[in-house]
């Protein structure tokens, strides 16, 4: 394994035990998700490179699209929830209450 290849698998192992493990606030669990999906993203686009084919080359340009509305629906969750409950702890959120 190289060490480019080492940084990304535990950038991507780090995000997710981020997310498993530090679920005080919706930003942090935000966070969390967004460094998982720059490392995709980043190892999506040294995949694609390194073949150098033009039909792989979409596939990055999708993961940050995606990563990108996944920031802003977040983002405008968050500040839902901070106007309706007055904090972003994830605990205070009941997902089954309609």
């Amino acid at each position: 394994m190289t060490l480019t290849h080492f940084t990304f698998c535990s950038a991507f192992i780090l995000g997710l035990m981020g997310l498993t493990f530090h679920r005080t606030h919706l930003l942090s669990a935000l966070l969390c998700l967004e460094g998982t999906m720059l490392s995709l993203y980043l190892a999506s686009s040294l995949w694609s490179s390194s073949f150098a084919l033009s039909t792989t080359s979409i596939t990055p340009m999708l993961i940050l699209t995606f990563s990108a509305c996944e920031a802003g629906t977040g983002l405008s969750l968050m500040v839902a929830t901070a106007r309706t409950y007055g904090n972003d702890k994830l605990h205070n959120l009941n997902l089954l209450q309609c």
